[in-house]
């Protein structure tokens, strides 16, 4: 049995210091990470491993994770049962929807990282990297789209979020739980989650070119900082209050944007719905949606604006882009 151990850097990696500066950077290699790692070599799975790059996650671009994808697709392709990919876990739960929604495998493709690097007392990074490969070479994880693995639990990229700043305890999926807990060793897969159909191809070129802006609503918002913004983005992903409000007087600019560019309505809250007919006062999801704002649904505005941009690079607009939008809510 093959795993494939894809590194990225991160926090899980980073066990030196710069001389003269504070603060940990990258330093450790996938040899360096595996080798700390008890009881890994009681497995008896062969590890395939690839230091593709060393980068803190909140400098990773799309199509540097894409180019991830495309190394894990060779390995599965390769013979690989599956691959683990660690990465820093301050974008981990993007990394990890965008690549969900293009990962064509039965073969788990497993994301983890760390909240405590290796110079301090009792770093998670061993704990979370065993387990993942413990998940990515088990069988009941198959056909279950990209997961990510922290803390002994398995959630579904598609509703995993961080949740606090330095708990170890900050990945949850707070509409759904976890679809899977690793319990003395053994996978319990104890949800099985739909996947959906990965979505084509995009074009890197055309990918870079694509911009999505991400507006939370804040008290007293006037939208001055949405001034210009249909004419700089291609796309706008709306943070709103509660069930999709914004404030009343926010509400016409919001539908004259979204008679320019597609504007999707999310939930600046961390779970829940957008609703669409619950509430109908101006600046309410039904107003909003009446003025031609899409509605997100369960879609947090972090995952709702990856899959805005990359279905708006693969040319979608319309009614297209309304349906394959609605199949992710």
């Amino acid at each position: 049995m093959s795993i494939a151990l894809i590194t990225l850097g991160g926090t899980i990696a980073m066990g030196g210091v710069d001389r003269g500066q504070p603060g940990v950077v990258t330093r450790l290699t996938g040899a360096d990470l595996t080798a700390a790692v008890p009881g890994l070599a009681e497995l008896w799975v062969r590890l395939d491993v690839r230091d593709v790059r060393a980068v803190p996650s909140a400098s990773l671009t799309y199509r540097q994770l894409l180019e991830v994808v495309g190394v894990a697709s060779t390995a599965v392709a390769a013979g690989a049962t599956g691959v683990v990919v660690s990465q820093g876990t301050d974008t981990l739960e993007e990394s990890a929807f965008l690549a969900d929604l293009v990962w064509p495998h039965t073969a788990p493709l497993v994301f983890t990282g760390a909240m405590r690097n290796p110079t301090l007392a009792g770093p998670d990074g061993p704990a979370n990297l065993l387990a993942a490969i413990r998940v990515a070479a088990a069988p009941a994880a198959g056909d279950l789209g990209v997961l990510v693995v922290v803390n002994d639990e398995v959630h579904a990229a598609r509703w995993v979020r961080k949740t606090h700043s330095t708990s170890t305890a900050t990945f949850a999926s707070p509409n759904a739980g976890p679809i899977g807990q690793v319990i003395e060793g053994e996978v319990r897969v104890l949800v099985r989650p739909q996947r959906h159909d990965p979505l084509p191809s995009v074009d890197p070129e055309r990918l870079d070119a694509t911009r999505v802006a991400l507006y939370p609503v804040t008290l007293d918002d006037d939208g001055l900082l949405l001034t210009g913004v249909a004419d700089t983005h291609h796309g706008l992903v709306v943070a709103g209050f509660g069930v999709g409000h914004v404030p009343a007087a926010l509400a016409p600019l919001l539908g004259k944007l979204a008679g320019r560019i597609p504007v999707l309505l999310t939930s600046r809250t961390g779970a829940g719905s957008v609703l669409s007919q619950t509430y109908g006062a101006v600046g309410s999801e039904a107003d909003l949606q009446r003025r031609g704002l899409l509605n997100g649904g369960l879609l947090d505005p972090y995952k709702a604006r990856v899959l805005l941009r990359l279905l708006l690079a693969a040319g979608l607009d319309g009614e297209a882009l309304a349906v394959a939008l609605a199949r992710f809510r």
